[in-house]
């Protein structure tokens, strides 16, 4: 890349042509204040607050839209700046409600945070603030529009990053709102419940509906037999809300909270990871074998991903995999192979979900099919911000606990189940079993590298004892519609498949950057998070989900075969068109 040589408050250095102002700062240990860029999203500039001065230039510029050129010397604070910053700061806030002891926000705010560093102990201006109603419709995602600052970055994550449009500004001036597109409830937009928006909102105007309160009353029910499961993203996320570094495993240490407060049983949905893989992995080398079947399989464990394809792709229903997510395999599982072997009552087992994702909060309320026990196969899911929040209140001392074991009849997993929290982890654990199924034997090197990273596509061919397999990885919403599109070109003009087995995520980096995980990341802390999981693969003494003993336990004792018609009433489901908007 190109060098070029700027100055900035009075240190020469070389930067590469075409970073931004902002950016450039950073190589010389500045932060320039904003609020509302992010390195997911383009710069909007709407915030104001990362203005700098220039030599030569009568203006104040934005630094977050503004790229460095040769021979600039910049200035990024100064009292005049400061001062500026400072009342741009104060009228945000006199448009903002002062409650920040309710709000969820509060502690992990940007602008509270902000308005700290300025000192800011007083507002000199009129409190003006417009009364907007909170929408908790989809009982996933909460918006609260008086919180909204208006900085933009819900707008842009759902429009760009996602490519969903479920949110957009509505009104202007004053009255600008941020709100459902044809400002609708949120339910009946075309939201997917992903939470990226609440994952890149900076203050408390989206956040996650939370059911702590939910999982407290019925911890302390002595008649209900409490089970919890995790899922593999959680435990290279949770650390980062007691200050350990993103990516660290903190597995054994989560079983000993979940005991702690009060669960009679933990589970792992990395079991279930397995568990989907005997299922998808047999259906993908059923239909692979018969090439009368619908192709590409398309994997369906991500619930905000299902629900994006049912309602902008509904002609693609029939390449979907019917098998269920890991969090619902374990569900069902938990109120019928586990109650029958504990001889426990399954109205009484109440199963909380331990999820990295919003739209897991919706996936468990799918009519019908999420009933298959006879009963809600899961009750409550909680982020891993509403996990970190109940430890936080239990006054426990996480970082110091012991570790201890998951409950094996549904705990015990494979190197294969874990990385299911990483972009194209789904794909690389159901690889390595399709191998073995195909071929009979076990594949030599299971680390396929062609599924990882954090490119938006990946795409790859893969050669099982002479047999083309092509595949495609892809995540963050708005990269999918080049993969369907190249699938149905190819269909309707009788040409070859471009891929035959696709995995798709609806969040950048997969699950690791799922939209209830602890706040702030970006590309650098998902590497580090899917850093973490692959660590915990390469440490695993079995890494394929067909050798889990316990996964062979369940066949051999409950449900058969994969397939199996118990298996297809119990593990897998169906899907629907779903219209864009309801009235």
């Amino acid at each position: 890349m190109e060098k070029i040589n700027i100055k900035i408050n009075g240190i020469a250095l070389q930067v590469e042509k075409g970073v931004s102002i902002l950016d450039a700062a950073k190589a010389v240990q500045i932060s320039i204040p904003k609020l509302c860029n992010h390195p997911d999203l383009p710069p909007s500039a709407a915030c104001g607050l990362c203005i700098v001065k220039i030599k030569n230039n009568p203006k104040m510029i934005r630094a977050c839209a503004t790229y460095a050129e040769e021979g600039m010397d910049i200035s990024t604070h100064d009292a005049e700046i400061y001062e500026i910053r400072k009342t741009v700061l104060e009228l945000i806030l006199s448009n903002h409600p002062n409650d920040c002891l309710q709000c969820p926000r509060n502690g992990n705010c940007e602008l509270q945070k902000l308005a700290a560093d300025f000192g800011i102990r007083e507002v000199p201006f009129t409190q003006m603030l417009v009364n907007h109603p909170v929408d908790d419709s989809t009982g996933s995602i909460v918006i609260n529009p008086e919180k909204c600052i208006k900085c933009g970055r819900c707008v842009e994550v759902c429009q760009i990053m996602q490519n969903v449009w479920a949110l957009e500004f509505i009104g202007r001036g004053y009255n600008m709102r941020i709100a459902p597109a044809a400002d609708v409830q949120l339910k009946n937009s075309p939201c997917i419940k992903c939470g990226q928006c609440t994952a890149h909102c900076p203050v408390g105007a989206l956040y996650e509906h939370s059911h702590n309160a939910i999982v407290w009353e019925a911890l302390r029910k002595p008649e209900l037999h409490k089970v919890v499961q995790m899922a593999p993203a959680t435990r290279v996320a949770l650390g980062e809300a007691f200050d350990l570094e993103p990516g660290v495993l903190t597995t054994k240490k989560m079983y000993t909270i979940l005991r702690r407060l009060g669960f009679d049983a933990v589970f792992d949905t990395n079991f279930g990871a397995d568990l989907t893989i005997m299922e998808e992995g047999s259906e993908f080398v059923e239909r692979f074998a018969n090439r009368k079947e619908e192709l590409p399989l398309i994997t369906t464990c991500c619930p905000a991903w299902v629900d994006y394809l049912e309602k902008y792709f509904p002609d693609m229903i029939p390449y979907f995999s019917s098998a269920k997510s890991p969090q619902e395999m374990v569900g069902v599982l938990s109120k019928t192979y586990y109650a029958q072997k504990k001889k426990i009552d399954p109205s009484k087992v109440f199963m909380v979900s331990i999820m990295p994702c919003t739209a897991k909060k919706y996936e468990i309320t799918r009519v019908d099919e999420m009933f298959a026990s006879g009963y809600q196969d899961i009750d409550v899911v909680l982020t891993t911000r509403e996990l970190s929040r109940m430890i936080k209140a239990s006054g426990i001392d996480f970082l110091n606990l012991p570790d201890s074991e998951a409950d094996s009849i549904l705990g015990d997993y494979t190197g294969a189940g874990t990385i299911f929290g990483a972009t194209g982890g789904v794909m690389e654990a159901a690889l390595r079993t399709a191998y073995h199924l195909i071929t009979k034997k076990e594949l030599g090197d299971v680390d396929l590298v062609e599924t990882r990273g954090l490119d938006g596509i990946k795409t790859s061919k893969i050669n099982i004892n002479g047999t083309e397999v092509r595949i495609a990885v892809a995540h963050g919403l708005a990269n999918v519609e080049q993969v369907m599109e190249e699938v149905k070109a190819a269909k309707k003009a009788g040409k070859e498949l471009p891929y035959h087995f696709i995995e798709v995520m609806a969040c950048r980096g997969g699950c690791v950057g799922g939209g209830g995980q602890p706040y702030g990341a970006t590309d650098e802390i998902r590497k580090k998070r899917a850093m973490g999981l692959y660590e915990d693969d390469r440490e695993q003494k079995v890494r394929c989900s067909h050798q889990n003993p316990h996964i062979k336990e369940l066949y051999d004792n409950f449900l058969g075969t994969p397939l199996s018609e118990k298996s297809h009433k119990l593990l897998h489901t169906h899907y629907h068109e779903r219209p864009l908007y309801n009235r």
